[in-house]
Formats: structure tokens, C-alpha cells, sequence
């Protein structure tokens, strides 16, 4: 079991499952390196919590490998008792593959995936010298089935997936005291589908509204309930938390129907959009 203690890095901080995980981690007494390129979000969060735990605040484009080596550098300085580094902050694509363009699908990866593997490679040094400690990465229900109209994104979680499952394999078999979880929400009620881009060839902004109008209407789970979950998740070194009733639905339907589990989930989906 990991003991939530000393400081933990947070990317993705400013809003979302980022900010309800600094809020909680900080009420249980963690120190913390909050890192966003939203520098207002970031001072909001910092504001909130306050003088009781010593937080530093980075702007960081995890898009840019550079930025993450100084993020993970300075961090550390600030809090060498540092011990859990959560790899959380992603973008969302909307349109078909062919509605995408590649310098479209390059930039959500270099969010969604390189993001979280040039995290992981930088503070993993640091993490190896402590007593215990914890990596925890987001993939998304998408990194376990893959939707239409989602191709990059699930690609990117699904590279998440198992990029963390191998990582996690190599440091038990080192016997390392370094943890990792993989975390897959379902619909967590954040911003993330209002604040998506579109496909270069979506030509149809009904649709888009239409999407973020559904994604809102089932996204369920609150960011404190994810946070509280992921923190669950950390202290009983869960290698992967499913988080929400859909995504342990969808889990266990691609376990049952690993190539159709489409058909059946599509006529569900549509259920619930009708509220039958």
C-alpha cells in the first residue's frame, strides 16, 4: 500500500481531474508542483489552497519535451521529498479519420501519449531513489474501446495503456519501489469535449454542438468523485482504476465482445441520450 505523503506533481492542474487531485492530495497532506499552460488556472488552484501545504506552480506545455525535463527538474528542487507524479493533462480531437489531418493527429499525440512517456522518463530517476512512490497515468475508457469518430484519440489512449502496463511490468520485475497505475475514466463532467478542436474536413458545427450536448449530458462522474477514486486508486497501488459505472460497463462488455462490442454499446449510448 502507498502512503499519500511528501509532495506530488500534477500536470493538467489548472481544471478538471487535475485541479479536484492538487485540492484533495493537499487536504491529505501532500506538498505540490502543479504545472498548465493555463498560468490564471494555475494561480486560482494555488489560491484555493492556500498557505497549509507548500505548492509551486509551472507552466508547461507537455507538448514540449523541454518543457517537461524543466518542469520535472524544478520540482524536484522544490520538493525533494516528492514521491507521486501524476501524468494527467490531454487535449481531445473531434472528426473522423478522415476529417483529421496528420499535423492535427501529431499534436494530440504529442499531448496525449509523449506527453505522458516524457513525464514519466523524467522524473522516474528521482522517483527510483525514494523509499516508495507512485506514478499514475491517464489513459481514458477510450484506451480500452475505441469509439468511431475518436481515431486519434483512442489511439493515443490506448498507446497510454499499454505503454504504462509494460513500464509497470519492467519495475516490478526490477523490484523497484516505483508503483504505476493507468487510469481510465468514463465521462468525468470536465471541459474537455467544449474544449476540443475540429477535424480540418468537419465542415458541420451541428455535429460538434450535438457531441459536446451528449458528452455533458452522460459525463456522470464529478472531478472530486475522479480524484477521490485515483487517490483510492494510489493508496491500494490499483495497477489499473476504472473510474465511473460506464466505464466498468464498457470494460466488462469488451471483455464479453473484444471485436463487437460496438453494436450493442451504440444502441445503449443512444438510450441514454434519449433518457429511456
Amino acid at each position: 500500500m502507498t502512503t499519500i505523503r511528501g509532495a506530488a506533481a500534477i500536470t493538467g492542474a489548472a481544471s478538471g481531474i487535475g485541479r479536484a487531485l492538487a485540492i484533495e492530495l493537499a487536504q491529505r497532506g501532500c506538498d505540490l508542483a502543479l504545472a498548465d499552460r493555463d498560468e490564471g488556472g494555475l494561480k486560482a488552484v494555488g489560491a484555493e489552497i492556500g498557505t497549509t501545504r507548500k505548492v509551486s506552480l509551472h507552466r508547461v506545455d507537455v507538448g514540449e519535451p523541454d518543457d517537461i525535463a524543466q518542469f520535472a527538474s524544478e520540482a524536484i528542487a522544490a520538493h525533494p521529498a516528492l514521491g507521486i507524479v501524476v501524468n494527467n493533462a490531454g487535449v481531445a480531437l473531434m472528426g473522423t479519420f478522415e476529417e483529421i489531418d496528420q499535423a492535427q493527429m501529431d499534436w494530440l499525440f504529442d499531448i496525449n501519449f509523449w506527453g505522458v512517456v516524457h513525464g514519466t522518463r523524467a522524473f522516474l530517476p528521482h522517483l527510483k531513489t525514494m523509499g516508495e512512490a507512485h506514478i499514475v497515468n491517464l489513459s481514458s475508457i477510450f484506451g480500452i474501446i475505441a469509439p468511431p469518430g475518436q481515431s486519434a484519440y483512442a489511439a493515443a489512449k490506448f498507446a497510454v495503456r499499454g505503454f504504462s502496463e509494460s513500464v509497470r511490468h519492467e519495475l516490478s520485475v526490477a523490484g523497484s519501489p516505483v508503483k504505476l497505475s493507468v487510469v481510465h475514466p468514463g465521462g468525468v463532467a470536465t471541459a474537455i469535449a467544449r474544449n476540443a478542436r475540429t477535424g480540418a474536413g468537419v465542415t458541420d458545427n451541428a455535429r460538434r454542438a450535438q457531441a459536446i450536448e451528449r458528452f455533458e449530458n452522460a459525463a456522470k462522474t464529478s472531478p472530486k468523485d475522479a480524484a477521490l477514486r485515483i487517490i483510492r486508486g494510489i493508496e491500494r497501488n490499483e495497477p489499473r482504476i476504472l473510474i465511473g459505472n460506464d466505464a466498468r460497463f464498457m470494460d466488462l462488455l469488451q471483455r464479453i465482445r473484444p471485436g463487437t462490442y460496438w453494436a450493442p454499446l451504440q444502441r445503449k449510448l443512444e438510450k441514454m441520450a434519449k433518457g429511456t
